[in-house]
């Protein structure tokens, strides 16, 4: 009887002491055309020829948003309630009083949201390039990319990524979106990446390719791989992103997990940006206070991101003890864009 107890006591305890496991192992699905996957598309086509330079003029060419829809909001966040369409003003045609009308309303808070669903192409630059310009000529300092594609041609989403990377961009997959192939160079650039939807790798077809072996093609593949290496270098991602496109067949696709994205550099803020952005706030603002903007960080993330809507009353709480907002950087020190966006109701509400 004593032998049978403390048996039964063990399994107890094991039961008591099991852990789900913390992440699941990295998944390969199958896709189709019918759901709409696009792949990762690599073409041996020079980048358009720039004529005019948008951002010394207001005659802008001609371009439209063919390859997918993009719309134009001036808030931080989507409908609380997923039933609700996202709403915005609809942007197609991207001549320069078309753009500045459907952003004209964001200059009041500072933000504008700009939400993508369709192909990577050059149509995808083009939109990104003029809506960052127009931000800029606007003094709308915070801009957001909503993005849900399946992929597109890889040369593309490294030109749109050159430009998110030197545009200031918080890149977000919704929980409701993908970010597959080829958007996955897209995710790179952001100067923060939020994650809640799917993202996924595959590899890369070759179209217009003359090849007849396995050699010639991998040969072709090379140079376009290298591309793939520099870019992701230089935006703060792991080159392996660019292995697992050349690896994982095409009608597959192998879905990063959240311990993926973090080891890749795809996830959470971008570390060359991360690095960049602390040389030029200690040579603006000096050393201490990039000092106490960590140490407000580390406290954010100790007391706070777990607290969900109650995060943010949290976090400016927390202000005052590493002596925030700074009076000489006002503008640099924490949650200043959601202190000038939580403003902005307030005082609208005392004009009536």
């Amino acid at each position: 009887m004593h032998a049978l107890r403390v048996f039964l006591f063990t399994l107890f305890l094991v039961a008591c002491n099991a852990q789900e496991p913390a992440e699941k192992p990295a998944a390969v699905v199958q896709t189709s055309a019918s759901e709409g996957d696009f792949g990762a598309v690599s073409a041996p086509t020079p980048p358009p020829k720039r004529k005019v330079d948008i951002r010394k003029t207001t005659y802008w060419p001609s371009a439209e948003v063919t390859s997918g829809s993009a719309t134009i909001s001036c808030d931080i966040e989507p409908p609380v309630d997923r039933t609700i369409d996202d709403g915005g003003v609809a942007l197609t045609d991207l001549e320069y009083f078309n753009v500045s009308d459907a952003m004209f309303p964001c200059r009041e808070n500072g933000v504008i949201r700009l939400r993508y669903k369709g192909r990577i192409a050059g149509d995808l630059t083009t939109l990104i390039e003029r809506v960052a310009n127009m931000s800029t000529r606007m003094g709308i300092p915070r801009r957001i990319l909503d993005i849900d594609s399946s992929g597109g041609q890889v040369e593309d989403a490294i030109r749109a990524g050159d430009v998110i990377a030197e545009s200031n961009w918080t890149i977000r997959v919704r929980a409701n979106a993908a970010c597959h192939s080829a958007c996955v160079l897209i995710l790179a650039a952001g100067d923060d990446r939020q994650i809640e939807g799917r993202v996924g790798i595959h590899r890369i077809i070759r179209i217009q390719s003359a090849a007849t072996s396995r050699a010639e093609l991998s040969r072709e593949l090379r140079d376009v791989h290298t591309q793939m290496e520099d870019y992701l270098q230089r935006n703060g991602a792991a080159v392996a992103v660019a292995d697992l496109m050349m690896t994982v067949p095409n009608r597959g696709l192998r879905l990063l997990t959240e311990v993926e994205l973090d080891a890749y550099g795809l996830n959470g803020a971008n570390a060359v940006q991360d690095d960049l952005e602390r040389i030029r706030l200690a040579r603006k603002c000096g050393e201490d206070f990039v000092r106490r903007k960590d140490a407000f960080a580390r406290a954010f993330d100790r007391e706070c991101t777990q607290r969900d809507e109650a995060g943010d009353a949290c976090g400016f709480a927390l202000l005052p003890r590493f002596g925030f907002p700074d009076k000489k950087c006002k503008a640099e020190s924490p949650l200043a864009d959601y202190q000038v966006a939580a403003a902005v109701p307030a005082k609208d509400s005392s004009k009536r």
